[in-house]
Parts: structure tokens; sequence; C-alpha cells
């Protein structure tokens, strides 16, 4: 590992303690935080899949909804009652706090289903298809903002798996390869002054 070319004196063997110090515990820090995520990240990618089993069997129940109501009503007059129906969603982005962090997420309000048509042009196939399809856009809807929250938390693990490899990998190895670079100069420069020291006394009592 490569060490920083720096001069070996005590202030800067201070310094790059001190650097070692702070990139250690950001690196334990991060570490912890990575594990949080990872464990939310399988929580929520949990909740994605029971929502498509849910989305699935809503799925299955509504287009057959919708081909017995075409059968009886017939398409022409179906697109025509169609036209006359209209619902107005709000859609916006919602926040949502997972492991500590402000999340963006979806939230959709839908409108209470009503019957649009008169009592002679209405059909039990017409309510329960609406009815099918009002549930199916809640689980889709849900689903969606699920998945946008999973989709967040991932991206956050990625980052933060970066960082924890840039400290594990390069910054705290760096650090220590030059810390002990400088402790062993210094040492070596104590030892030689201790005999140079000691030489001179030698001569100094010959003389």
């Amino acid at each position: 590992m490569a060490r920083e070319t720096i001069a070996p004196t005590k202030s800067n063997l201070m310094r790059v303690k001190e650097r070692l110090a702070t990139a250690e515990e950001g690196h334990d820090l991060l570490d912890q935080k990575r594990e949080i995520l990872v464990m939310e990240l399988m929580r929520t990618v949990e909740r994605v899949k029971l929502l498509e089993r849910e989305l699935d069997r809503r799925i299955d129940t509504a287009y057959p909804a919708l081909k017995r109501m075409l059968v009886t009503v017939g398409r022409e007059k179906a697109d025509r009652l169609a036209r006359g129906v209209r619902y107005d969603f709000d859609i916006r982005e919602r926040r949502e706090t997972v492991a500590g962090m402000d999340l963006p997420s979806l939230e959709v309000k839908l409108p209470t289903v009503e019957l649009k048509y008169s009592p002679a042009n209405s059909f039990a196939e017409c309510d329960e298809t609406v009815l099918e399809f009002f549930e199916l856009l809640k689980i889709l809807t849900e689903t969606a903002a699920v998945r946008t929250v999973a989709w967040r938390l991932a991206r956050e693990v990625r980052k933060t798996q970066r960082r924890v490899n840039a400290l594990e990998k390069l910054v705290i190895p760096t650090a220590r390869d030059t810390m002990t670079y400088i402790q062993a100069s210094l040492e070596e420069r104590e030892r030689e002054s201790f005999f140079s020291s000691k030489l001179l006394k030698r001569k100094a009592g010959k003389g």
C-alpha cells in the first residue's frame, strides 16, 4: 500500500494519527449504517413481494370482471358509459423516514367510488368492474410507493458501501502505512542521535 509523501516529523505523525482515528471512527459508523440500511432494504423488498402477490390476485379478478361486463353490456355501450365517468386522482410526493433518512415516496389519494349510471342504465357488472379496478389501483399505487422506497434504499446502500470500501481499502491502510513509516523514521533518528551523543561523550572523556 502506498503511503503519503510527507516529512517524517512529530507534527506530521500527530496529524496522521488524528486522521487515522477519524477514518476508523467514520468506518465503524458507516459500517453500522450499512447494516441498518441492508436490513431495512430486505424488509422493504419483502413488502414489495407481498404487494406484488396481492397485485397478481387483483389482476386475476379485475380483468375477468371487465370481460364479463363487456360481454353483458357490449363494447359500444361500455365505451359510452366510460366516456361519462371521470375521477380526479391526487398524486403527490410523500416523505418517508426509513433508517433515519428522509426518503421520497409516492402518495395517491383515490376518490370515492360513485355510481355514475342512471338506474335504467346501471348494470351490476359495471359496478363490479369499477370496484375491482379501484382496488387494483390501490394496490398499484401502494406497490409503486414501496418500490420507490426500495430503490432509494438500494441506492443509499451502494453509496454507503463505496464509502466503506474507500476507507477500508485506501484511506485507513494509507494512513497506517504513513504512520508506521514516520514512527520508524523518528525511531531511527533517535537511535542515531543517541549513538552520536554517546560517541561524542566518549570522545570528550578521552580528551
